[in-house]
């Protein structure tokens, strides 16, 4: 791989726009290039050099390299300098300069001009990086701060008693003595210490200085925050505090790690950028111009990374001493998580199932038509029954491939998606997992349909007709042990995250509303059809339909009263979490947000009771509120959430940086937005196709709201890491579990 795309492959996805500039300055390397071959083409052929080169004389094997330079030598250097470069500074920031010392030769403009972009490049690195040392190093002074406080909070814990208390009696009487010792020894070190001026105070006397913090968000402290309760933050030294303390400091010490490896990783990748760049100039020139740059490099901010390693061992020694029990294999590993590798078992295990899941599609299309199996009165009463508790299935897989594809083409991008939706590092799923779950859903599900579909028409197992209409049941039920399962197989960290997102949802507005949380949201309001297939399974097992083979479902007023509830919950839960973060950030565009999804529910509520009732009032009053609402829908999609349709953009009606360097996606994406919101027409207008069932064509209609839902998550995901990469916001900010008093900082 050449240097250039490694170069871009190792980026922090957030900070591209602070890294050295290396395409660019290869161009103009290249018009330089370009220049020396048109005004001076090489006299002597690459071959011919390699040739003379074999009869020089044998320098020897024992030559030393570092020999000092003699006067005449040292001389040709000086006179032969291209460069100079100074320390300039500006408002009290520095900055360098290189001045070209050969514009006077043939074609000088050209490396005039490389240079004065090779400075601009340079002191945005060097600017950016000390900005973000100084900042780390703000971050270690408060880490400090907190592990002082932990370490006396833990003394309170675990020996509230100080040193007051004695040996127990089963010790031996050199122990004591030895114990003896040591708290007189340990006393008189504390009194030296007392003794000492301009010293910290003594790790007890640091917690009259120190509140907690009230970092752990709960629907109970949601509550009696709203009702202006007051908030504990009175230290109360108990063993449960004292862990959550602990897995709170080690949040931020991981944290805090991650940001040092980047910012170390960053200093190196650019101090090698620019090495190669001017190394590229040199040969290219001829000139020797590499290493008098590359020592003012070496001089700066960037080049001086010895400050971020040390206090990175330092880091390592407390965290493997203070919270893996002095375990240097634990505490590295937890420290450096090694990322998920795509093994070939995987993408073997994905094909073999994807070939499986055609292979039971054909069979059953050839079976139905085998069997002339539409054309019997049975079709009918299958396609009532059995289609809508296995469409559930369908819509399920269809999400999971549309999502797969999202993460594809993210990855293709450079969309940090595991950020963004803040997955511990190193657990987050590539596509080739989220399409093995998929096709190894789609497989059960098939050979499920497969075998109901052939007992249903065998006339031998006919009369275990029962049983089979088990079969969808039994897979829904296993599909929950999966999802529920406390082992740790099949991606258990990323089951329990849904979980707990999924959760957050069901609690709005009692839980602070991260962008997973109202990204699932959004996610079920588009599965609508889906939970009522969930719906539809209650009442055809737990009325007992099923034992004999009819769907009555919708003779009953509470089925009918649910479909409304059911349609309602994933738009309801987006319109408190709208409502949670207005009352937080008083932004009023959550507001208004919550308007449209309030639009969205009038439109459902109206179209559902124009479903059972079919009047022309209903119909009336559906198709004006869903025009309403999906006009509403598609410009918050278009402009609010995807970022597009910007008039004064660069790129005219989308937005000044896009990641895919297709414009026509674009516009393609959102022509089709347009159309898939509309497809609710189908139910308004009645609209009917001969040859597919009613409940196909409600299947159908499900199935366009998931791929517009799809398309839509890449569009989204684009515009959120685009905002974090104009903020450079690469880290997430942990809470601190202490808060030091204000005034006991200004003493110090």
């Amino acid at each position: 791989m050449k240097f250039g795309k490694e170069f871009t492959a190792q980026m922090v996805p957030e900070w591209q726009e602070a890294y050295m500039d290396y395409n660019q300055l290869k161009s103009l390397l290249k018009e330089i290039q370009r220049f020396k071959q048109r005004t001076k083409p090489p006299a002597t052929p690459a071959g011919l050099k390699r040739k003379l080169a074999l009869y020089r004389a044998f320098s020897g094997l024992t030559q030393r390299y570092n020999n000092p330079t003699s006067p005449s030598s040292a001389s040709d250097e000086i006179e032969s300098q291209a460069i100079l470069v100074n320390s300039v500074n500006h408002g009290g920031s520095q900055s360098y300069q290189t001045t070209f010392l050969m514009s006077s030769d043939e074609g000088g403009e050209y490396e005039f001009v490389y240079f004065r972009r090779l400075d601009d490049e340079f002191n945005k690195v060097n600017k950016f990086y000390k900005a973000k040392v100084e900042e780390v190093m703000k971050e270690a002074a408060m880490l400090n701060k907190q592990m002082d406080a932990l370490i006396a909070f833990r003394i309170k814990v675990e020996n509230p008693q100080g040193c007051s208390h004695g040996p127990s009696s089963d010790e031996s009487s050199d122990d004591k003595d030895d114990k003896e010792n040591e708290i007189v020894n340990q006393m008189v070190h504390e009194q030296r210490i007392k003794n000492m001026k301009g010293t910290r105070p003594t790790p007890l006397e640091i917690l009259s200085h120190v509140k907690m913090n009230n970092t752990l968000e709960t629907p109970r402290s949601t509550i009696k925050g709203f009702l202006n309760y007051p908030v504990q933050t009175e230290l109360n030294f108990t063993s449960k505090n004292l862990r959550k303390v602990e897995d709170q400091l080690k949040r931020a010490f991981v944290e805090f790690y991650q940001k040092l490896r980047l910012l170390k990783n960053y200093s190196f990748l650019n101090t090698l950028a620019f090495s190669k760049i001017m190394k590229k100039y040199d040969k290219i020139t001829s000139r020797n111009a590499s290493k008098s740059y590359m020592k003012i490099v070496d001089n700066s901010n960037l080049g001086n990374s010895d400050e971020i390693a040390k206090l990175m061992e330092r880091v390592e020694v407390t965290f493997i001493k203070h919270f893996s029990n002095s375990n240097h294999t634990k505490g590295m590993k937890i420290l450096r998580p090694q990322a998920m590798r795509e093994t070939h078992r995987t993408t073997f295990s994905t094909g073999f199932l994807a070939g499986c899941s055609v292979a039971l599609i054909l069979a059953l299309i050839l079976i139905v038509r085998a069997r002339k199996f539409m054309g019997k009165p049975e079709a009918t009463q299958y396609m009532n029954t059995m289609f809508p508790l296995y469409s559930l299935f369908g819509f399920i897989v269809l999400h999971l491939i549309m999502f797969s594809a999202n993460i594809f083409f993210w990855r293709l991008y450079r969309v940090n998606y595991p950020f963004i939706f803040g997955f511990k590092q190193g657990t987050e799923l590539g596509y080739r997992e989220v399409f093995l779950l998929s096709f190894g859903l789609a497989m059960l599900a098939l050979a499920s349909v497969l075998l109901n579909l052939d007992m249903e028409m065998d006339p031998k197992t006919k009369n275990y007709g029962t049983y089979s209409e088990i079969l969808p049941l039994t897979l829904v039920f296993l599909v929950f042990i999966i999802l529920f399962c406390p082992l740790n197989i099949i991606y258990r960290s990323n089951r329990f995250f849904f979980l707990t997102c999924l959760f957050h949802c069901i609690c709005a507005p009692l839980y602070k509303v991260t962008l997973p949380d109202f990204f699932l949201a959004d996610q079920f309001t588009s599965q609508v059809q889906a939970l009522r297939s969930f719906e539809f399974y209650i009442c055809y097992y737990g009325w007992g339909y099923f034992q004999h083979r009819e769907n009555r479902c919708e003779e009953s007023e509470v089925y009918n009263t649910f479909l409304f509830i059911v349609a309602v919950i994933p738009y309801w839960s987006r319109i408190l979490q709208c409502l949670r973060r207005l009352f937080e950030e008083k932004d009023p565009m959550q507001g208004y947000n919550g308007i449209k999804y309030f639009l969205t529910i009038v439109a459902i509520i109206l179209r559902t009771a124009y479903s059972l009732n079919k009047g022309m009032n209903w119909k009336t009053l559906a198709g004006i509120f869903s025009a309403i609402a999906a006009i509403v829908a598609t410009y918050w999609d278009l402009v609010i959430d995807w970022g597009l349709l910007q008039r004064r953009s660069k790129n005219r009606w989308l937005r000044d940086k896009l990641l895919v360097p297709h414009k026509s996606v674009y516009f393609g994406a959102m022509v089709l937005n347009v159309l898939l919101r509309f497809a609710w027409m189908q139910t308004v207008l009645g609209f009917q196709v001969s040859f597919l069932n009613k409940n196909s064509l409600i299947a159908i209609v499900a199935s366009l709201e998931i791929i517009r839902r799809g398309i839509w998550n890449f569009f989204r995901l684009e515009n959120e890491h685009l905002n974090n990469v104009g903020k450079y916001r690469a880290f997430k900010s942990v809470p601190l579990p202490f808060n030091y008093d204000d005034n006991e900082d200004k003493d110090e």
